[in-house]
């Protein structure tokens, strides 16, 4: 994945982000919600993106 790729993304999903936090009116926990799942979704994106999260599939947990 291409740093500028990845740089640009995450200022679209952060543009996207705030202009939904400033222009749609909801509930305070609903935007909370929203937040914790996009941060999420990116987290993922960009693990899955640099190949991080297929090494994580190999790590065994319990016995």
């Amino acid at each position: 994945m291409p740093l500028l790729d990845l740089v640009i993304t995450l200022v679209v999903v952060g543009v996207l982000l705030w202009l939904v936090n400033t222009y749609i009116p909801m509930d305070r926990k609903i935007k909370s919600i929203l937040n914790i799942v996009v941060v999420i979704a990116v987290i993922f994106w960009i693990l899955r993106g640099t190949g991080m999260l297929a090494s994580l599939s190999a790590v065994q947990v319990g016995g």
